[in-house]
């Protein structure tokens, strides 16, 4: 059995660090979840459309996707998303709606306590 390595990326690699060392410092587990989804295996990792956001978060939210938002369906509301990737259509349709985009290092400076913040898997 192969030993497990984790991320090759060296960006991601050291964003869940990053993520961990906040989640234990400031006592925010949000970040040590985040950071768990964003370390997991490629064919699991976490893929949300925009008609998922749409459906679960409220106007003015704002919402963490610990993967890839992707451009299917639309989004109707002003919601702040912070994401790992963003597919280029998705970023369109987000900003086309008045929401904002931002990465999740950008969250975790902004929010470092993580409060007032959803997981969307």
């Amino acid at each position: 059995m192969a030993k497990r390595t984790g991320p090759t990326n060296r960006h991601l690699r050291k964003l869940i660090e990053t993520l961990r060392v906040k989640s234990r410092e400031l006592e925010a587990p949000i970040w040590e979840d985040v950071a768990e989804k964003l370390n997991s295996p490629t064919r699991r990792k976490v893929e949300v459309n925009l008609s998922e956001i749409d459906r679960h978060a409220n106007e003015g939210e704002t919402v963490i996707i610990p993967g890839k938002v992707l451009a299917s369906g639309d989004l109707t509301k002003k919601v702040n998303i912070a994401a790992w990737q963003f597919s280029v259509l998705a970023k369109t349709k987000i900003e086309k709606a008045k929401g904002k985009i931002m990465g999740i290092d950008e969250l975790l400076e902004k929010n470092p306590k993580g409060s007032n913040v959803k997981i969307l898997v």
